[in-house]
């Protein structure tokens, strides 16, 4: 039996990196996955590679940060597949870099509503559907920037650090109820996020940063996140799992 048969999963940002790897990896061990994206595109692409292999997904296309577009992905998942088991809200992005007295306010305001207000308006509007079926799994990312500080990056850091918290809130909130609710604090992880952020500077740099020699890849988290989704981890709630490569333990 796979480790996630009969299970629903919805998966903000599925278009790429992480999401997409999660999408995969979840429907492989047996999901009907929704794969979400504000990048039709790159939604649809991974849906056709789960089909491909032999697994089901459907694609919903929203942008996070917007309450009417939270509650109509998830409304299109329950009219699709009348539950769900498993909500990962992962889509981010990470702003520019720059010093706090030249942070622009519309970026801090862009990465705060797509980074942490869409984490709170996900487990919002898909707890009263959790509820009535009798429990679920919700699934965030954070970031191991919301743990230590990283100089020019004031609202992600920001973001990842408020993921945290609401995720101890919420799993507080709804423990009796059978709901779990964990977030991942990835370190530096090989997407088309740290493409953007490194850009021409050597690759070696960012490499020499984790400790274990390497970047994390997408499957790394991906990996994360199925024990978490899956009842392996039926004991594990409110808590940030760090999957860094050695980051933090210095």
């Amino acid at each position: 039996m796979k480790r996630l048969d009969r299970k629903v999963g919805l998966v903000t940002g599925g278009g790429s990196g992480i999401g997409r790897a999660t999408c995969r990896l979840f429907a492989e061990e047996g999901a009907r996955v929704a794969v979400v994206d504000f990048d039709e595109a790159a939604g649809r692409r991974t849906v056709s590679e789960i089909e491909s292999s032999g697994g089901a997904a459907f694609f919903v296309g929203a942008d996070v940060s917007r309450p009417r577009d939270v509650q109509a992905m998830i409304a299109a998942t329950i009219a699709d597949s009348a539950r769900i088991d498993i909500l990962f809200n992962n889509a981010g992005v990470e702003g520019p870099s720059a010093k706090f007295e030249n942070y622009p306010e519309e970026a801090w305001e862009r990465v705060i509503a797509v980074d942490l207000t869409s984490v709170y308006l996900g487990i919002k509007y898909v707890l009263p559907h959790m509820l009535a079926q009798g429990g679920g799994v919700i699934l965030s990312t954070a970031s191991v920037a919301g743990l230590v500080g990283f100089p020019g990056s004031a609202a992600y850091s920001a973001a990842k650090a408020g993921v945290i918290n609401l995720t101890r809130v919420a799993a507080l909130e709804y423990a009796s109820k059978n709901i779990r609710v964990n977030c991942i604090c990835p370190g530096i992880v090989d997407t088309p996020m740290v493409d953007r952020v490194v850009g021409e500077r050597p690759r070696g740099n960012v490499t020499r940063m984790e400790p274990i020699g390497r970047l994390g890849s997408p499957e790394d988290i991906a990996n994360a996140a199925l024990f978490l989704a899956s009842d392996e981890s039926s004991f594990a709630t409110g808590a940030p799992f760090i999957i860094d490569g050695g980051y933090l333990a210095r």
